[in-house]
């Protein structure tokens, strides 16, 4: 019988998968690897093969979704998916676990580290205080959701931390965290929704689980005019802060003192 396992690559490069993972990689009969719903941007191109001393298929977005090549090899083979940060995190990756318990294939989880955990380490902030997760996606003509400006205003009505991500399209770029913020800032300006303004806290963190990573905490109009690091990047708007979160944001992004 075959076997599908979804392995976590953890965030940067192939060097954050977890010995767990790389023994379950190594493994495999097949591998396949897909970096649309995230991306480790310091991985060079031929590094998850170097590591795992076997060929990796890369898959598109279509064909994950698909997900007949994957089902198919994985009927009477150990196949893995490799995916960054942490499996189960895209929908995408529960809907094909879905299918190939449908057909009777076995699954297996070896999760990775991911951003939705590693943010609030990264800032010094309580992980029990985010409230839902939202995603600012590429413009485009005649899309233009309120949905990320509707989670982030939720949540502060409640006190609570949002991460918000950043789309990434398939060839790897990334919304710049910069236009993110000035979309949000005319987003709420139209809805009148004061909560989020110029002067409201934000951070952004740049490479999160990189050597090189950094944390910038201050006003949003602030952070349109510095230096926020290269990708990829994430936002977190703070909700209500303890005081050791406060010390935290000082300490570790650099935010104002009267945060």
């Amino acid at each position: 019988m075959g076997e599908l396992r979804f392995i976590g690559l953890g965030l940067h490069d192939e060097k954050g998968i977890t010995i767990r993972g790389l023994e379950e990689a190594r493994a495999c009969d097949v591998l396949f690897a897909e970096f649309y719903t995230s991306a480790l941007v310091g991985m060079g191109p031929r590094g998850l093969e170097a590591l795992l001393g076997k060929e990796v298929r890369v898959l598109r977005r279509e064909q994950v979704e698909a997900g007949d090549a994957i089902l198919e090899a994985a009927r009477d083979r150990r196949v893995a998916l490799l995916v960054a940060g942490d499996p189960m995190a895209a929908t995408t990756h529960v809907d094909l676990r879905l299918r190939a318990a449908a057909q009777g294939i076995g699954t297996r989880i070896v999760h990775g580290v991911s951003i939705l955990t590693a943010a609030a380490g990264a800032l010094g902030l309580q992980s029990y205080k985010f409230g839902r997760t939202t995603t600012v996606p590429f413009p485009a003509p005649g899309f233009d959701p309120t949905s990320p400006l509707e989670g982030i205003l939720a949540n502060l009505r409640a006190g609570l931390h949002t991460l918000v991500l950043l789309d990434l399209r398939d060839d790897g770029t990334s919304l710049d965290p910069k236009d993110a913020l000035r979309r949000l800032l005319e987003a709420a300006d139209r809805a009148r929704a004061y909560e989020l303004g110029p002067t409201t806290l934000a951070c952004v963190l740049s490479r999160v689980g990189s050597p090189d990573g950094r944390a910038a905490a201050d006003r949003v109009e602030d952070l349109l005019e510095r230096d926020l690091g290269p990708p990829l990047h994430c936002l977190v708007v703070p909700g209500s802060l303890h005081f050791l979160e406060k010390e935290a944001l000082v300490a570790f992004a650099g935010a104002p003192q009267d945060v």
